[in-house]
């Protein structure tokens, strides 16, 4: 926002009172009416209190049932009823923010401010929506009561509707703005324009930048007023940012634009009100516009962050131990297949928590789950049985079509549960002399980073002033069933592999490969198992990697996306034979279990199932990679990968695979490299083909950039 010289001074402090317009009698669809509840139930108070913002709900106001026949009267009492309240927090010192219902709200939310203000002088109006609000019932083509507040509040609406009745108490056009208009009826515009009433179309916010715009417009509602309000209509904003509403016309503002000019406005000079409207939360795709509307109300209400005041960046830096260099920027929440930063960019995620976030970012359901059992019970340990539990077990059994369950809480406690398991039922069952047992693993492997499994790894960074090492630990090349038969001895218990080496960069074994490993095994004794943690619950196209080539291992190594990415879960599950060696007290977990982890693993595998996520994998994974492959950069050097979990290779002697990542971040795409050479994509399994397709452009954009970086040196 450019410096500006305005005789407007900010109100008092004060509260930050909510209010909420739980109306929908002037809508088309009755959806919004529960806009309010909605975001009272989301923590909108308590966010606000985290930015040292004094904030309470005061109430939600509703119309009386059945109180009127009359439409027009019935709107009529509830906006008085409304206006009383925001005059009354007005005349306080407070700040009240609005969340409507529908738009029609706003003839009470504006009618009490400018009533409260009237000893002070004029107050100034900006106007966001896509419509001009501002029929009357003697020249509106579609009669909606919707369409009538900026009409009313300017006094030629249906006196029903008309609370500022004295001509002296309305608000003057000339101090109102109207921003993003890209629908109207020709009455309105006419009348508006008459009027004096400066209306910015969205084709002039598209041509001169919403920032300008609403430059100019905050120095006309700032002069000569006492005050200004901000009225948002959620159906101004482009629906693909905020789907919540009943008017999804193409087009309007970006989120992230309107967030950023509504605090530079605010930090002008603090809002009399504040209103935010037509929110409907039953059309509201992954709770997207509910977390759009807390941070447009966020951005209107709190102060600014003080320059000296540490980011959030700064504060990790300073107290986190560098086990970590995230890229540089702060994420803040997620939905679907989409995240935003603290600055309200939005990204397309196609790291998806390395593969754990595989139905995309707080899934409606499995947070309704989550919500449910917190709420019922979350934790007993082991040492008592719960109810969710032993139907987990049961269906991961079947899944795998294995036995028997050790449930545990990430991939790594998994990894050691199995490494004990194959110890264990060496000495018990095939007859390995104690403390001799061996575990083969594969260069290039990622098992996690405890010591033992340290101890299994290949890359030297990781292994590092860490041993020494538990002993009987034997390594092969990954994709040699020659090189696994040669190292199997009597001591050998197991082979641990994982189908495809994500960590090592998305290498897909050779063919057969692994039918032959199991074979190997088979007649030597020896227990094949496979961590899965990155590669099940169908990232590569099916369940399980290992059935790309109907391989039945002796134990499977779940966990990432058995939690639906909300919570970590992780299991390792065998065959019977296996885990009879255990007896109690041999293994456990304090959290492995717990009936929250089970009810959301449950939840996870049941949408996991419905939707056809593992066939959508396949499909979505194969067309990916072949656009993929056509694109024409010298720095691509291969396209791997199986259903959506691909790598791109870039050329280590022309550029390095993270300066590509950081490029895709800056044209809106999230991945991540590997070892600087691999680009790997692994994005939610419930991704669009059309954002498969953007990706791929910006993926483009990004090996351009760097290719012209590395040329100029």
């Amino acid at each position: 926002m450019n410096d500006m010289s305005i005789g407007l001074r900010p109100t008092a402090t004060g509260r930050v009172v909510l209010v909420g317009a739980a109306s929908s009698l002037g809508a088309k669809s009755p959806g919004c009416a529960d806009g309010p509840r909605t975001l009272a139930a989301a923590n909108l108070v308590e966010r606000l209190r985290a930015r040292d913002t004094k904030a309470a709900w005061e109430s939600i106001l509703a119309p009386q049932p059945g109180a009127r026949a009359d439409l027009l009267t019935a709107i009529g009492d509830f906006n008085a009823e409304l206006a009383s309240h925001v005059y009354k927090h007005v005349r306080a010192g407070d700040l009240p923010v609005v969340i409507g219902g529908d738009h029609s709200c706003a003839i009470g939310t504006w009618s009490g401010v400018s009533l409260a203000n009237a000893a002070n002088g004029p107050i100034g109006l900006i106007w966001i929506d896509a419509h001009m609000d501002s029929h009357t019932p003697a020249d509106s083509e579609s009669g909606a009561v919707h369409g009538m507040p900026l009409a009313c509040l300017l006094g030629d609406g249906p006196h029903e509707l008309t609370l500022l009745r004295e001509p002296n108490a309305r608000i003057s056009p000339k101090h109102i703005c109207l921003i993003g208009v890209r629908s109207f009826e020709s009455a309105e515009h006419w009348r508006l324009a008459r009027l004096g009433v400066r209306i910015y179309m969205m084709s002039e916010v598209l041509e001169r930048g919403l920032r300008t715009v609403m430059n100019e417009a905050f120095e006309i509602v700032s002069s000569g007023t006492s005050g200004y309000g901000l009225s948002i209509d959620v159906d101004a904003i482009d629906p693909t940012d905020a789907p919540g509403t009943g008017h999804r016309e193409p087009g309007g503002i970006v989120a992230r634009e309107l967030i950023e000019v509504v605090r530079e406005v605010a930090a002008l000079a603090r809002p009399l009100a504040l209103e935010v409207v037509e929110f409907d939360p039953h059309r509201d795709e992954n709770g997207r516009t509910a977390a759009l509307v807390m941070d447009i109300v966020e951005a209107g209400v709190t102060s600014p962050r003080t320059a000296h005041e540490p980011s959030f960046a700064e504060i990790e830096q300073q107290f986190a131990a560098p086990i970590y260099e995230p890229f540089p920027i702060v994420l803040t929440r997620g939905a679907g297949s989409y995240v935003w930063d603290d600055a309200h960019h939005r990204y397309l995620d196609m790291l998806g928590g390395y593969s754990a976030v595989s139905l995309g970012h707080s899934h409606p359901e499995l947070v309704r789950t989550l919500t449910a059992q917190a709420q019922t019970l979350a934790l007993t340990s082991r040492a008592y049985r719960n109810d969710k539990l032993p139907a987990l077990l049961e269906r991961l059994a079947h899944l795998t079509r294995l036995d028997q369950v050790i449930p545990a809480n990430t991939g790594l406690e998994a990894v050691e549960a199995a490494l004990k398991a194959a110890r264990k039922w060496a000495y018990r069952v095939k007859g390995v002399a104690p403390d001799r047992a061996e575990i083969i693993a594969c260069a290039g492997n990622f098992h996690g980073r405890s010591i033992a499994i340290t101890a299994l790894s290949s890359e030297p960074q990781y292994r590092e002033d860490f041993g020494p090492f538990p002993p009987g630990i034997r390594q092969i090349p990954y994709g040699d069933a020659a090189a696994l038969e040669s190292a199997i001895g009597p001591n050998t218990a197991a082979f641990l592999v994982e189908p495809i080496q994500g960590e090592g960069g998305i290498i897909v074994p050779p063919a057969g490969y692994l039918v032959r490993c199991a074979e190997i095994c088979r007649s030597h004794n020896v227990l094949l198992i496979c961590d899965e943690v990155q590669t099940g619950l169908g990232r590569t196209g099916k369940l399980f990697a290992a059935w790309h080539d109907d391989v039945a291992p002796d134990g499977l190594i779940l966990g990432k996306a058995l939690g639906g990415g909300l919570l970590p879960v992780s299991a390792f599950v065998a065959r019977r034979e296996v885990m009879s060696a255990f007896r109690p007290g041999d293994h456990g977990s304090t959290f492995g279990g717990n009936p929250l982890a089970a009810a959301v693993a449950l939840k996870t595998l049941d949408i996991l199932e419905r939707d056809h996520l593992v066939e959508r994998s396949a499909e979505l994974g194969q067309y990916f990679i072949e656009k993929l492959r056509a694109i024409r950069s010298p720095l691509v050097t291969d396209v791997r990968g199986r259903g959506l979990l691909i790598g791109l290779e870039v050329d280590a002697a022309r550029a390095n695979a993270r300066d590509v990542c950081e490029s895709l971040q800056r044209h809106g795409v999230l991945s991540k490299d590997t070892h600087g050479t691999v680009v790997r994509f692994a994005p939610p399994l419930t991704i669009e083909a059309a954002q498969i397709d953007w990706a791929v452009e910006r993926v483009q954009y990004a090996l351009r950039e760097v290719e012209i970086r590395a040329a100029a040196g």
